[in-house]
């Protein structure tokens, strides 16, 4: 059993942000109390996502815009040439303070992209907010029930973690440790090996591969004689003097009134705390995890003393999850939208460096069909999530055209390939629940203290959305 508690809600029904139809947009959801880490990566596998402490995952053969869940390689990630210009605009601006009036010419992608057109808002901003059922999760002690359940799994004893000491406000770098020791990819190593054996006659050939710039030399130019310095500073999300400071609410009403054109009269605190700032997650440190632990956290881009941009994630066992990112719109000419997605996966990077593990970019959900929403499938290399097999498929043009045909594809070709993780009706017994808030049990217990089949058909939806090792280790609040 693991500490995860969680209450499902079963069918959602609400309008889409993205065609903007009226409750066509059909999902299932769940609150979630507490969730381990581990276990929500693993439910993120299954195409789940979280917005606060709400828990959906799309009924993707029925809603009116399929959402797959897509992930990035951060080891093997390529720069393209729009990152490229990008950076580089960013670090002329950092360097000079001036502004460019106009992209660069020449760039050579064959195809415009929308974070391109300078002075003009970013498309590439998070996906829009879900929308929030309407409903109140039954009142439970949280710490109590997450005693019970550690109480149940008896653990061996293990030597304490040794003290972390916090991330030090004004790094200019992302606040992981960074190892001065550049993380070497597989094709240079096959370099280095190939030179070893054919001696100085290889070195001409390879230099211009040796010599390419990284995402990292990109990022790590700064300089005492800038015009401008921007600071990276990685905060917990349970830090709420930092992450509900007024700069914070500040900037998240100017981004969602200008970009999202959202009501202002909505834009609270609270309603900034439940979306943004909220977490089921346990912040978790192991031995063998990064320096931070994992859990939720906030991303602060501070030029020089003004907050410009905030990125949410979750950093998990397995990846770096962006969560939504929000930017001051009168900064777009910087295209920050694009700039935090390379920020993140350069902590995917500095933190595989210790946690070999934790190598992806979880970047929510691409929906093929939503146009706006298919940069993100830009970043190279890509992989979506099949929606039955729950394995990873290379994006691919073969796949895009698929989509292009019909909005919901299986993905996964091979007909005989089955979810490994398939709950049956055969492991009915195994499902933990809490009863009366209180007693931990399985199913098998809580059929005889009723004395018949209770809540079948329910709680076998619940355990097939989440999967088979989800559903034996999280608490189904009855």
């Amino acid at each position: 059993m693991s500490g995860s508690i969680v209450q499902y809600y079963g069918s959602q029904q609400s309008k889409c942000g993205y065609c903007a139809g009226a409750n066509c947009s059909l999902s299932h959801g769940m609150h979630a109390y507490r969730l381990d880490c581990k276990d929500y990566q693993d439910l993120i596998d299954r195409g789940w996502r979280r917005c606060g402490n709400y828990c959906y995952k799309l009924r993707n053969q029925e809603t009116c815009c399929p959402c797959y869940t897509i992930k990035c390689n951060g080891l093997e990630f390529k720069l393209s040439k729009s990152n490229k210009r990008i950076l580089r605009r960013i670090n002329r601006f950092l360097r000079d303070g001036k502004r460019d009036s106009k992209p660069e010419a020449g760039d050579g992608d064959g195809e415009a992209d929308a974070d391109d057109a300078i002075g003009a808002p970013e498309v590439t901003a998070s996906e829009p907010q879900p929308q929030l059922p309407d409903k109140s999760p039954t009142v439970i002690n949280v710490d109590h029930v997450a005693s019970l359940a550690t109480a149940q799994k008896k653990p061996p004893k293990q030597a304490a973690a040794p003290a972390v000491e916090a991330p030090t406000l004004g790094s200019n770098k992302s606040a992981a440790p960074i190892s001065n020791k550049p993380c070497k990819k597989a094709k240079q190593m096959r370099l280095d090996r190939r030179r070893a054996k054919l001696g100085d006659s290889a070195s001409i050939s390879t230099k211009s591969v040796s010599q390419e710039k990284t995402l990292r030399d990109f990022l790590n130019t700064d300089s005492e004689t800038n015009k401008h310095r921007l600071k990276i500073v990685l905060v917990a999300s349970s830090d709420t003097e930092r992450t509900c400071a007024d700069a914070v609410i500040t900037l998240y009403r100017k981004y969602q009134i200008t970009v999202h054109n959202d009501n202002p009269a909505c834009l609270t605190l609270a309603s900034m705390q439940r979306f943004l700032v909220k977490s089921p997650l346990k912040n978790e440190k192991p031995r063998d995890g990064p320096e931070m632990g994992y859990g939720s956290f906030h991303q602060q881009y501070w030029l020089d003393d003004k907050l410009i941009a905030v990125g949410v994630i979750d950093i998990l066992p397995g990846c770096v999850s962006s969560v939504y990112f929000f930017y001051d719109p009168d900064y777009s000419f910087l295209s920050l939208g694009t700039y935090g997605s390379l920020r993140e996966i350069e902590l995917v990077q500095s933190l595989a460096e210790n946690v070999p593990s934790l190598k992806y970019y979880y970047m929510g959900f691409y929906i093929h069909s939503c146009p706006k929403m298919r940069y993100k499938g830009k970043l190279s290399p890509s992989y979506l999530l099949c929606p039955e097999t729950y394995e990873w498929l290379p994006l691919t043009d073969v796949i895009r055209a698929k989509l292009d045909e019909h909005k919901y594809q299986r993905l996964n070709e091979d007909p005989a390939a089955r979810d490994v993780n398939e709950f049956l009706k055969e492991h009915l017994d195994e499902v933990m629940m809490l009863l009366d808030a209180k007693t931990c049990t399985n199913y098998r217990h809580y059929r005889q203290l009723r004395g018949a089949v209770c809540d079948v058909d329910t709680i076998i939806e619940y355990s097939k959305l989440v999967g088979k090792a989800c559903a034996c280790r999280m608490l189904y609040v009855k």
